[in-house]
């Protein structure tokens, strides 16, 4: 048992040091992507709150939609509602520019905070593929599945090596708790623990949903070990369709011709709904997909497509959470607990200080190799001094 303590110590030490650096770059980009989604929803709309006049409804969703084409000079791809009358109407375009309008005049507001969405994009660049561009992205994808991997060892293998040799209070208050006084190096052994251990459980979701996320063949066990057969298509929870803000692409005409009774029924339809996202087709007689949120936009569990035949408004097809397949519903979870999402704001919280924590593991991980090669350096100078003495 000592030497098996012994060998995963080393392979401990080792992963961490070879992966240390981008596992340091992935936590730190990590705390920074914590509150992406509130952030850049404030900074786009801070100076776009609406006053409502008394009285007033919104504008059926057909005329507020040619009132911003007029205005633009061009076709939206998507537009998302949502159910707060103080909140302007996001509209995407080409190339994925978002539009704000009011929804009681139509007018545009603007294109909200492009400097916040430009700098959560750079860092999550960083976060994926170590800031790299075009063919260089599958390298950086590889190398960050690769110490994601190598992160979730170093979990997993950090809560065996974390149990104390001897079950007494002196063991357990080093590592269940901080102490104050501590020269350098038990300092780093002190924090070191006592994050790794009060970290662990959302560490381990969060490593372990990074792995999904990396590699097909995770994400496709994530179907198996509920005794399922992966899909051909990997399958995406319902969220934000490709023309909805933010995302790309682009209609050179579109229809709106009986869009504002499938609106009236979308909204009928979920009642407590929060916000309201469809991508605009240029087909006239294309279904239209609905995105139904009734959480923070990153609870799968709130979220739902609802598909409506265009021509009569009848239900096609009501796609809520809980019609997924175990598989589905698992690996759409591990999606949303990377950022901790699937638990609200709350799990954002936590899966933003747990980010923290792994900065500082990393720290005082590496800190904790160096002191000791250092300390083996010393011991082997000595050993040859005397050697030659």
């Amino acid at each position: 048992m000592q030497q098996f303590r012994k060998v995963l110590f080393w392979c401990h030490l080792i992963c961490g040091v070879i992966a240390g650096m981008i596992i340091l770059v992935m936590s730190v980009t990590g705390v920074l992507l914590t509150y992406e989604k509130q952030m850049t929803w404030w900074a786009d709309t801070r100076n776009y709150q609406i006053a409502v006049p008394a009285g007033a409804t919104r504008l059926p969703v057909e005329e507020l939609i040619a009132k911003v084409q007029a205005a633009q000079n061009a076709a939206p791809t998507g537009l998302t509602v949502r159910a707060d009358n103080t909140a302007p109407v996001a509209l995407s375009f080409d190339r994925g520019r978002t539009v704000y309008a009011n929804p009681y005049t139509g007018g545009v507001l603007g294109e909200g905070a492009p400097g916040m969405r430009n700098f959560f994009h750079v860092v999550t660049d960083w976060h994926r593929w170590l800031g790299t561009e075009g063919a260089g992205r599958a390298t950086g994808r590889a190398i960050t599945g690769v110490c994601n991997l190598a992160f979730l060892f170093i979990v997993v293998s950090g809560l065996y090596l974390w149990f104390p040799r001897k079950w007494n209070w002196a063991q357990l208050r080093n590592i269940l708790w901080f102490r104050r006084g501590l020269p350098s190096k038990a300092r780093d052994f002190n924090w070191h623990n006592v994050i790794g251990f009060w970290s662990l459980v959302p560490l381990f979701l969060i490593v372990l949903s990074g792995v999904v996320i990396s590699y097909p063949w995770a994400g496709n066990l994530a179907y198996r070990v509920v005794g399922e057969n992966p899909p051909t298509q990997p399958a995406r929870p319902p969220g934000p369709p490709p023309g909805a803000p933010g995302q790309g692409g682009g209609n050179a005409t579109i229809s709106t011709e009986g869009l504002n009774q499938a609106w009236a029924r979308a909204e009928q339809h979920t009642s407590d709904w929060k916000s309201l996202s469809l991508r605009l087709p240029n087909n006239a007689d294309a279904p239209l997909a609905f995105t139904v949120d009734r959480g923070t936009g990153g609870e799968p569990q709130k979220r739902a497509t609802l598909t409506l035949d265009r021509k009569t408004g009848d239900v096609a097809k009501w796609e809520p959470f809980s019609s997924f397949t175990a598989g589905r519903q698992l690996r759409t979870f591990l999606r949303f607990a990377h950022t901790g999402e699937v638990a609200g704001l709350t799990g954002q919280t936590i899966a933003g200080i747990v980010s923290l924590g792994g900065v500082v593991l990393v720290w005082t991980g590496l800190a904790l190799a160096w002191r000791r090669f250092r300390a083996w350096k010393t011991r082997r100078t000595k050993v040859a001094a005397e050697a030659l003495a």
